[in-house]
């Protein structure tokens, strides 16, 4: 994971904002940090993206605090404004024209460098330069979700946010853009903003992130402090389900797991004993073809609302 110093790129401070009898976000801090890929997590109506078009000033708070780059967005809207790079809900283009000519025409209108090195450069970073001529138009939904990253680097930001930037993808698609993600925040040292409803994509690329729920803070802390407290759903395909079943239970008697069909079973392990657990299987003899977790976000937001109530800080 990126390292992160103790500079606050992003505070809010008891954030709220209602329409009319709804209250959408309900008092919520949240602190991020230079070098962080912050995973902002909650369920579909959660109140995501509302806090992220508060901050990125399309809509104002009925009450608190955004402060980015240590200023007041308030005050310092314009200022702040030129060191973001977002991607709210769908990007959109001009699809009859290239990606090269959309980039371009974003860059005149933003006052940035829009030289032939510096977008061929881009869309480098996108894994989109053999694609630059290439009509919008023809491009998949994957490309495009790409091309929106592009679009939000022309002025190079130091923070990008980027809301559910995976959402509708096939699973290359949200793969590439994971890796695009990593690159962006390892390579190019940006702090990014990552808002999901899907705990395991964020746990692959982010280092923090915070839950939300009904725009209240549920949990917030370490990726990895976090979800190594709590077992995860892991289905495991193997060569022979039944066998696997028998080598798991007589070396870790207290592990449940469940044979779903003749090459897949399905237990609860907490994600440091996954490597044990596959190296067990192995030494036996086993073939392992795959270890999936399939905790969703919703699972995980049940069992922490089953605790005694409390909010977990790290």
């Amino acid at each position: 994971m990126p390292g992160v110093d103790s500079e606050k790129v992003i505070e809010i401070k008891n954030l709220s904002k209602k329409f009319k009898n709804i209250l959408a976000v309900d008092g919520l801090d949240i602190n991020v940090f230079r070098g962080d890929v912050f995973g902002f997590l909650g369920p579909n109506g959660a109140g995501k993206s509302t806090t992220i078009r508060m901050l990125v000033s399309l809509i104002f708070p009925s009450n608190g605090e955004i402060k980015i780059f240590g200023k007041s967005l308030n005050e310092n809207k314009n200022f702040i404004l030129k060191r973001i790079g977002a991607i709210v809900e769908k990007p959109d283009f001009y699809k009859t024209l290239t990606a090269f000519k959309n980039l371009e025409i974003l860059g005149r209108l933003s006052g940035c460098d829009t030289s032939k090195k510096r977008i061929m450069e881009i869309l480098d970073v996108v894994g989109l330069a053999d694609r630059a001529k290439s009509k919008v138009k023809t491009y998949s939904h994957g490309m495009k979700q790409r091309l929106g990253i592009a679009q939000a680097l022309i002025h190079d930001p130091e923070l990008i946010i980027l809301d559910e930037p995976t959402t509708g993808l096939d699973p290359q698609g949200m793969k590439d853009i994971r890796d695009l993600i990593l690159h962006l925040s390892s390579e190019l040292k940006k702090t990014i903003f990552l808002s999901s409803h899907i705990l395991h994509e964020v746990q692959l690329v982010a280092n923090r992130m915070i839950i939300i729920n009904k725009g209240k803070k549920i949990v917030e802390g370490s990726v990895n402090d976090l979800l190594n407290a709590k077992s995860l759903e892991v289905e495991i395909k193997v060569d022979d389900a039944g066998k696997s079943e028998e080598i798991l239970k007589s070396c870790k008697p207290e592990l449940k797991v469940n044979q779903l069909n003749e090459i897949t079973l399905k237990l609860s392990v907490a994600e440091n004993e996954i490597p044990e657990l596959n190296k067990i299987l192995v030494d036996a003899g086993r073939q392992v073809f795959s270890i999936v977790p399939k905790n969703s976000l919703e699972e995980y937001f049940l069992d922490l609302t089953e605790k005694d109530g409390n909010v977990h800080n790290n």
